[in-house]
């Protein structure tokens, strides 16, 4: 009995190693092909930085290599990762524009949310609970707490200057965001920007739906 369930396991662990072994090609195949395409993005995006005049800020390594890792850690965090890219112009200082770029980064990433402020606007005002003025207060003081907040979560990848003349620098400053982080520190912006209206608080369970995006 026992030679029996042994010469049963042997074929049923090689079967077992075999599909191992085609899920490592599969996924060594998958790799290379994004490291292709990785590749490809950075040499059509160097291009263009080259071609605008764009130069490395604050490293010694090339901007070709800096792409190329950029684009990597953009694949690394899957579906869940996406760049952020923050902008500074008319600046005399190098530190000072990178200060700003990543100030505005936040400043853009709170804005693209502005579809979403509408909507909440309108389905928590709908039954006249909350004023439209009383939600522009609550909604004032959310995007200050993002803004704030976001920053944390904002994980640089390099930064590029070009001087335009006359001593004056434009800086871009990119960045990598993890959704699922960045949305617990929208939740974490709203329970501060709730502790400042009393009337949101009555629609708090409406209002973190749609910061979790389930509106």
């Amino acid at each position: 009995m026992l030679l029996v369930a042994v010469c049963l396991l042997i074929p049923a662990t090689a079967m077992a190693d075999n599909n191992d072994k085609k899920a490592a090609k599969r996924a060594e195949k998958e790799r290379k092909e994004r490291v292709k395409e990785n590749k490809k993005e950075s040499k059509k995006v160097l291009k263009q930085f080259e071609k605008e005049g764009w130069k490395v800020l604050g490293s010694t390594r090339t901007l070709e290599s800096m792409l190329m890792r950029h684009y990597e850690k953009l694949d690394e965090g899957g579906a869940d990762a996406r760049e952020v890219v923050g902008i500074a112009t008319k600046v005399k200082s190098k530190n000072v524009g990178k200060q700003m770029a990543a100030t505005n980064a936040a400043i853009t990433y709170v804005q693209e949310y502005s579809e979403m402020r509408g909507r909440m606007l309108t389905d928590v005002t709908a039954d006249g609970s909350m004023s439209e003025s009383e939600f522009e207060h609550f909604y004032s003081a959310f995007e200050r707490e993002v803004q704030k907040d976001i920053k944390g979560e904002l994980t640089e990848s390099f930064s590029i200057i070009r001087e335009n003349g006359n001593g004056i620098y434009e800086v871009q400053t990119f960045f990598v965001l993890n959704e699922n982080s960045a949305t617990k520190a929208r939740l974490r912006s709203l329970e501060n920007a709730l502790k400042e209206s009393e009337a949101a608080q009555k629609q708090a369970e409406r209002i973190s739906a749609f910061v979790r995006g389930e509106k």
